[in-house]
C-alpha cells in the first residue's frame, strides 16, 4: 500500500515547518550538486529562508557572474538597472586604465620593452628626459629653498650674537663705574672721619676743684 498523496500547502505549525524546510533544502541541495557533476550542468542554487538565512550551491565550474549574464541574454529580463549598468563600464574602465598604467610603468622601469616600436622608444625617451628634467628642477628648488632657510637662520644668530656683545658691553662699563668709584671713596674717606658721617671731637680738660690748690699754698701748713 503506497504513502497517501501529501497536499502541498503552508505548514501552519513553526516547528514542524522548520523540519521540512531543513530536510527539503538538504535534499535539493544534493540533487543540484548531483545534477551538475552527472550531466555537467552549470548550476547555481539560492534559497533563502523564512528567517531570512541564505543557502547557496554553485557548479565548481560555473562562475555566477557568466551565468546571471546568460540567463539575462536567454530570458531577455535585465537583472541590473541604468545606474548599475554605468558603474559596470565605469569599472570596466578603470580596470583598462590601470592596466595601461601598469603597463607604462613597466616600460619606465626598462622592463617589457621589446613589443614596442622605436617611435615608441623614442616617446618613451622622451618622457624619461622630461622626467628627468622636472627631478632636477625640483632638486634644485628645493636646495635654494633650503639654503634660503639656512641663510636666514644664519642672520638671525647673528643679530642675536650682536645684541647679546652689546648688552656684555654694557654690563661691563656699569661694572667699571662701579668700581672705580669704591676705590674714589676708598682714597678719599681714608684718614677723615668727616667721610664716615663723623665730626672730629676736641678734647679739653676741665680743672677739679680749682680753689682746693690755690688755698693750699696761700695758707701754709697748719
Amino acid at each position: 500500500m503506497g504513502r497517501g498523496k501529501i497536499e502541498i500547502k503552508r505548514i501552519e505549525n513553526s516547528s514542524n515547518r522548520q523540519v521540512t524546510f531543513s530536510k527539503r533544502k538538504q535534499g535539493i541541495l544534493k540533487k543540484a550538486k548531483e545534477i551538475s557533476v552527472l550531466c555537467d550542468a552549470n548550476v547555481f542554487l539560492i534559497l533563502f529562508s523564512s528567517a531570512g538565512k541564505m543557502y547557496e550551491y554553485t557548479s565548481p565550474s560555473a562562475n555566477l557572474e557568466n551565468i546571471l549574464t546568460r540567463y539575462q541574454t536567454a530570458s531577455g529580463k535585465k537583472l541590473w538597472d541604468a545606474r548599475h549598468e554605468y558603474l559596470n563600464h565605469e569599472l570596466d574602465r578603470i580596470k583598462k586604465e590601470h592596466d595601461n598604467m601598469q603597463i607604462e610603468l613597466r616600460h619606465l622601469n626598462g622592463e617589457d620593452l621589446s613589443s614596442l616600436s622605436v617611435i615608441d622608444l623614442r616617446n618613451l625617451e622622451d618622457s624619461l628626459q622630461i622626467g628627468y628634467e622636472n627631478v632636477i628642477l625640483k632638486k634644485t628648488q628645493w636646495m635654494y629653498n633650503e639654503l634660503e632657510r639656512l641663510k636666514q637662520n644664519g642672520d638671525a644668530i647673528d643679530e642675536e650674537n650682536r645684541r647679546l656683545r652689546c648688552l656684555l658691553k654694557q654690563q661691563d662699563a656699569a661694572l667699571c663705574d662701579l668700581t672705580d668709584f669704591d676705590l674714589g671713596s676708598n682714597k678719599k674717606g681714608k684718614g677723615n672721619p668727616s667721610h664716615l658721617g663723623m665730626q672730629p671731637f676736641g678734647f679739653h680738660v676741665q680743672p677739679i676743684q680749682p680753689n682746693l690748690q690755690h688755698n693750699k699754698f696761700k695758707s701754709g701748713p697748719c
